[in-house]
């Protein structure tokens, strides 16, 4: 689940990192009224941020600069109801339904720090680097030197020697070094405590007396700690998320929407990424990601078909399943009485490999629906592919 910047901040705010003073608006109105507010308290200029799950807005022109309050209302009024594109959004843009007002600060440099997963040593890692204000994808693969590393031993989190560490590393003394590997230490520790999979600031600031700001934020809760953290869940904002991920969501399907014409529907997310491998090896596009879990159920098979079938550019659907928990004939005779509730109206190719697999091959030949039946996955991806119409997407 993301966060927004101004939810962010203010969980950062909590966890005693400093920030900006900033007001959220879903109108020009009170975009003028907040800042109006930042400019009696002394603030030079402030800030109006579109407040889209997306990075780049900067880019893409959501986040601009005010000298006064009607300006800050105009600009406001200008974002507000429009479609923000950004590197991160694609063609179509993301619509902006608040911004937020935050007062300007004396930048003396920006560095980037973020806490997230490292897989392979199966712990959290600091991730810093000097060019803050950047997309680190673009510095990582600019300069690979310029990232530095810090890992989390479980039960430790970030310790101080590693913070300070890092705070000397990119570069930083005295007062500017102690504020930053303090504000490293409250974010990994806010990492921890939240169930986040990515904690980020960027920018991290340096101000021209030497503090220490987060001028931006970004908090990524991992969804499957929600129910620790109701307060959390009811920050999460459905108007930014894909209505059929959230709609697949309640029924406990793992679903992401996808640009490609053939509908996949696999249990495991290690066979579904795989599924949609071969279906782009096979010279076709994958319409959406969709983990059906180890069931595979009447009511699972039959709720994962609507969904599927509420892509605009489904052209064929197909179906791999692997019997191990679950046997292949029962998935067969599940997908059989599925299609009785639901209207699916394209091609379908049908892999189930495992327990029972030729016995679950042979319902599907012989029941009154045509099924495209295949024994590999290479096979039932090129049979998809060809149903599909071929590699268009």
């Amino acid at each position: 689940m993301k966060l927004h910047e101004y939810q962010s901040k203010a969980l950062l705010r909590e966890c005693g990192v400093v920030v900006p003073d900033g007001h959220v608006a879903s109108t020009a109105d009170e975009a003028r009224a907040c800042a109006a507010k930042l400019f009696d308290a002394g603030s030079a200029r402030v800030a109006v941020k579109a407040q889209v799950h997306a990075g780049g807005r900067g880019k893409g022109g959501g986040i601009k600069l005010a000298a006064s309050a009607e300006e800050a209302g105009e600009l406001a009024a200008a974002m507000l109801g429009s479609q923000l594109v950004t590197p991160q959004t694609g063609p179509d843009g993301v619509a902006v339904n608040k911004v937020y007002i935050e007062a300007g600060a004396d930048i003396a440099n920006e560095l980037y720090v973020a806490l997230t997963l490292d897989r392979g040593r199966g712990c959290p890692a600091v991730i810093a680097s000097a060019e803050g204000g950047m997309d680190i994808e673009e510095v990582a693969a600019r300069n690979p030197d310029a990232i530095l590393r810090e890992h989390c031993e479980p039960g430790w989190g970030l310790r101080p020697f590693q913070a300070t560490r890092l705070a000397y590393r990119l570069g930083l003394s005295g007062k500017a070094a102690r504020g930053a590997a303090a504000t490293m230490m409250k974010l990994a520790k806010a990492y921890g405590d939240l169930d986040a999979s990515l904690a980020e600031i960027n920018p991290l600031v340096i101000t021209g007396d030497d503090g220490v700001i987060a001028l931006d934020a970004k908090f990524d809760i991992d969804d499957n700690a929600l129910y620790r953290h109701p307060e959390l869940a009811a920050l999460r904002d459905s108007s930014e998320e894909e209505p059929l991920e959230m709609e697949a969501a309640t029924h406990s399907l793992s679903y992401v929407a996808l640009d490609g014409t053939v509908g996949c529907m696999v249990n495991g997310a290690g066979l579904a990424m795989g599924t949609m491998d071969e279906i782009s090896n096979a010279g076709g596009f994958p319409a959406n990601f969709l983990d059906v879990g180890g069931g595979a159920s009447v009511e699972r098979v039959a709720n994962a078909f609507r969904i599927l079938m509420k892509g605009e550019r489904v052209s064929a659907v197909l179906i791999n399943i692997f019997g191990g928990i679950v046997r292949c004939d029962r998935v067969a005779n599940g997908v059989i009485e599925a299609l009785k509730t639901v209207a699916v109206d394209v091609p379908i190719v049908v892999r189930l490999q495992g327990t029972n697999a030729k016995e679950g091959r042979e319902i599907l030949r012989e029941s009154d629906r045509e099924f495209i039946v295949a024994e590999t996955l290479h096979e039932a991806a090129e049979k998809a592919v060809a149903a599909a119409g071929g590699g268009t997407a």
